[in-house]
């Protein structure tokens, strides 16, 4: 089917104020609807029940495989495209989109025809919605405009440490950076979500006038929109970006880690030691600098003399041993020459291949180190080939913990960076997730079932290479522990169900100072009520950055008489409810819904829970309202309407759709049972 728009009867769609409007032709392609006018190609195609995928281009057709989140394949659904009058529909289930013969997008709902989201022009005159700036070869600065509504709330897009669930408002830098986790997508309380397809740096801006995404140097506008509830929606946001593995049980225990454990000795003394106490301990972790020079992948024998004796014993504890690997390569690794000359390091267009300085062994200043490059299949092959023989073959370590993955060059000029995919304006956010994918694929390959990475940043997608994903390197107060909340909520939102903070936070604390050590018990709760609960930090008192550093200690019995035995109440209440966190984490795996829900996700019809931003749902049974203030001993917490809840400690119950106060002291964390769960809280 092929219209001329221009031959057909005009609904009002082009302004007169317009000197020349676009009057463009429709068609129907391969089961899509393309609008082409002026030189620009829009392309509007099934992607999966309820969902369409938007690509714009100028110059021509759309370009086919440019980096992205979305599967290769769209999941199979029924559509159908209509064009009359000068006017075109695509349907797909409970979405429609309506295509003007100007080229404008309107999405609305199939069931009533009301709007969810239209694109809008920037102005009368020029721009349209969509405005392609020339930056070279090519090249376009991308901006795409929507229209703004009163009262719209939004959430998602990564990580961040602004502390605000809803962001609107909010302008964010499309960049990956050290607890600033960039995941384009947007889940809006009108019924859709809608994810920013491409990689490039750029950013959003939230404003009370309109919606701009905004791509600095790319060759399209690619964009993925869904109709429907918030779990519906991740539902089919995770069926086209891929789901998480099933997390192995071993990962939803506790996790000990410090920076750091200086030797073989010193943290095995630490494990020994938590079973000496009959502490539950399922983790622990080998921080940086345990290796020989950074980008050789290898124990430092000086340091960790035997490290299959140290897994072995590990093992007979229970305790699995979790590796820090840096995509980072020093200058002095025994690497560093052969990867240099293979191209495996990311490229640059002025200077040389240092992308960072860093401190490393038998040197006494910082030196100039290259990070690998994660968008190269055989970069990464490479780079995990010394991970799979230097750990996972002679000792059996299988999980490892990315750091530093941003990655964390310096400085954090993208424009300068030339990686195998692409220039870094244009693919610059997708490094985190190709980093996760290196050893994915690597497990994979050499026969192994379970997956499982710690990592400091993510992209779309990372979720289904098994990337787990904590909070960065954070303050220790309770200003950012109530932040955390937020941050955790949005990344759920943002399809990574495994997510955790530095239990206590990272820059600092002094495990002598009691003003610290409440947060810590707090801080300690809201872990155990966690995706995954890991204890870590650079504890007071600290050492300057450097091959010997080491911080204070950062064990559960660091803290006091006091303060560990609240922690270990709390260590046993993770232990009891892993039944209960696995089958949560199965959810994420089979149907895509996170493990930590704003309250908005079970109950949507209740409006109050789109703005509780200080409780959440822990899977759907575990209302968790942890205290984020210092000396509170009570906590008011707001109870979704449609459930009667049961406060966990007391076995009061209450009817949902009204906050109420409960007592608060320093050893208990607020936990609300829904319609009578039976989950082992209470000892």
């Amino acid at each position: 089917m092929n219209q001329p728009a221009e031959n057909q009867p005009q609904q009002g769609t082009v302004s007169l104020a317009q000197s020349s409007p676009t009057v463009g032709t429709l068609r129907e392609r391969d089961g899509a609807l393309e609008w082409s006018g002026r030189q620009e190609t829009v392309r509007i195609e099934p992607w999966g029940p309820d969902a369409v995928r938007v690509r714009a281009r100028l110059g021509g057709p759309v370009v086919e495989g440019l980096p992205g989140a979305l599967l290769d394949e769209a999941p199979a659904t029924e559509a159908s495209v209509k064009i009359e009058d000068g006017f075109g529909l695509l349907t797909v289930g409970a979405l429609t989109v309506e295509v003007s013969t100007e080229g404008l997008l309107r999405f609305t709902r199939t069931d009533d025809g009301s709007e969810l989201l239209t694109e809008e022009r920037a102005h009368f005159w020029w721009p349209g919605p969509r405005l392609y700036t020339p930056v070279g070869n090519g090249y376009h600065r991308l901006e795409q405009r929507f229209a703004a509504y009163e009262g719209e709330k939004l959430f998602g897009l990564g990580q961040h440490q602004h502390g605000m669930l809803d962001q609107k408002g909010v302008v964010l830098d499309l960049v990956q950076r050290n607890a600033e986790v960039s995941i384009p997508v947007l889940t809006s309380s009108r019924g859709y979500t809608l994810l920013w397809n491409s990689p490039a740096i750029g950013r959003v801006e939230l404003a009370g006038n309109g919606t701009r995404w905004v791509a600095d140097s790319a060759r399209q506008i690619d964009y993925w929109i869904t109709a429907g509830h918030p779990a519906d929606a991740q539902r089919r946001y995770s069926a086209v970006t891929g789901r998480t593995p099933m997390l192995p049980e071993w990962a939803a225990g506790f996790w000990q880690c410090k920076l750091r454990y200086r030797t073989q000795d010193e943290l095995l003394d630490v494990a020994r030691e938590y079973k000496r106490r009959g502490l539950p301990l399922d983790v622990i972790v080998c921080d940086f600098f345990h290796w020989t020079h950074l980008g050789e992948w290898k124990f430092d024998p000086a340091e960790w003399p035997d490290p299959a004796a140290m897994v072995r014993e590990l093992d007979e504890l229970g305790v699995k041993l979790v590796v820090s690997v840096w995509p980072s390569v020093s200058p002095l690794s025994e690497n560093h020459d052969l990867m240099e000359q293979r191209g495996y390091f990311i490229g640059t267009q002025y200077g040389p291949m240092a992308h960072a300085d860093w401190p490393d062994k038998e040197v006494a200043s910082t030196v100039q180190v290259a990070f690998y490059d994660a968008t190269n299949p055989e970069a990464r092959e490479f780079m995990w080939s010394k991970v799979r023989d230097n750990y996972l073959m002679p000792y059996g370590i299988q999980s490892f913990w990315l750091d530093a993955c941003e990655p964390e060059i310096k400085p954090g000029f993208q424009e300068n960076l030339r990686y195998w995919a692409g220039p870094g304006l244009e693919v610059g956010n997708l490094y985190p997730r190709e980093n996760a994918r290196a050893f994915y694929e690597g497990m994979v390959a050499a026969g192994e079932s379970e997956v499982v990475t710690l990592n400091r940043s993510a992209w779309a997608g990372s979720q289904r290479y098994g990337a787990a994903l904590w909070s960065g390197d954070i303050g220790t107060d309770f200003a950012t522990l109530r932040r955390q909340i937020a941050a955790g909520l949005n990344t759920a939102l943002s399809g990574i169900p495994w997510w955790n903070t530095d239990i206590g936070g990272f820059h600092g604390g002094d495990p002598d100072d009691e003003v610290y050590r409440e947060v810590m018990v707090r801080w300690f709760q809201f872990g155990a009520l966690s995706p995954l609960m890991r204890l870590h930090g650079f504890r007071v008192p600290g050492m300057p950055l450097g091959p010997a550093m080491t911080g204070g200690p950062n064990e559960v019995w660091s803290y006091g008489h006091k303060a560990a035995a609240i922690m270990e109440k709390y260590l046993r209440l993770r232990e009891r409810l892993k039944p209960y966190v696995l089958d949560v984490m199965r959810a994420a795996h089979e149907e895509g819904l996170p493990v930590m829900r704003p309250l908005f996700l079970e109950f949507p019809e209740d409006q109050a829970t789109w703005s509780v931003d200080d409780a959440y749902l822990f899977g759907p049974d575990l209302l968790v309202a942890p205290v984020l203030t210092a000396g509170a001993t009570a906590r008011t917490a707001y109870l979704p309407a449609g459930a009667r809840w049961t406060d966990a400690w007391t076995g009061e119950t209450y009817e949902g759709g009204a906050a109420v106060t409960v007592d608060a002291p320093l050893d208990r964390i607020p936990l609300f049972l829904r319609d009578g769960a039976r989950l082992p809280v209470a000892e």
